[in-house]
């Protein structure tokens, strides 16, 4: 079968566009369908929720075995136990107790939330392909240099493979920069940050793996285009 083309400019880490570069039309020419994308990003946010705040009731707290006043005598109120709410100390009324916020998302709807969000950022010039992310020293500052050059504009998703690990370590330190690998791409990570730098390399890549129809299989093992 015939796969149709988006054009997207190909640039240099100087930020001058050197030719265009044909991508996949299923991955970088779909769709928005912002319903889908913030159903599959919620479902992300509450699946990295630990649920484990919490609390212990009166029954629960340790000590306060022994009635701490007379039950008449002293004009106060009565009191049972040093560990009812009302004391320092005590136990928490109605107090968060551990929760499980697991929420199923199909791996239909994530990858369809993927090239949606993907293609939404080439459409709206906030995805930035760089033919390879090559500094002249392996320094933080060349890497800001560099991204101010593409128009990389503040919360940057730098999906950067091929490049060399020196070069990567160049970017631990820049404010609001997230570096992930093609294969780790996410929606929720695409929802939050407004450029998305990526290097030819990296753009294959994500047209490898969810370029095609959609399969059950595992895509990233066997790099298949599904059957």
């Amino acid at each position: 079968t015939t796969v149709a083309h988006v054009k997207l400019k190909l640039r240099n880490v100087q930020g001058k566009v050197v030719g265009n570069v044909d991508v996949r039309d299923d991955v970088f020419g779909v769709p928005m369908n912002a319903a889908l994308v913030h159903q599959v990003a919620v479902g992300q946010s509450s699946n990295a929720r630990q649920g484990t705040a919490s609390t212990k009731t009166r029954s629960q707290v340790s000590g306060g075995g022994a009635k701490p006043r007379p039950q008449k005598g002293t004009g106060r109120a009565r009191a049972g136990t040093i560990r009812a709410p009302q004391w320092k100390g005590g136990g928490v009324v109605f107090g968060p107790g551990g929760r499980n916020y697991r929420h199923r998302t199909p791996k239909r709807m994530r990858w369809q939330s993927l090239v949606a969000m993907l293609s939404d950022k080439a459409r709206n010039n906030q995805l930035v392909v760089v033919e390879s992310l090559a500094l002249e020293q392996p320094k933080t500052k060349e890497m800001i240099k560099a991204l101010d050059a593409l128009g990389a504009e503040p919360a940057v998703l730098l999906v950067a493979d091929g490049a060399d690990e020196t070069i990567l370590r160049c970017a631990r330190n820049v404010p609001r920069v997230k570096m992930l690998p093609a294969s780790l791409l996410n929606t929720l990570d695409l929802v939050k940050h407004r450029s998305v730098v990526m290097t030819l390399d990296a753009v294959r890549r994500a047209e490898e793996l969810w370029g095609g129809p959609f399969s059950r299989e595992n895509r990233a093992a066997e790099g298949s285009d599904g059957e």
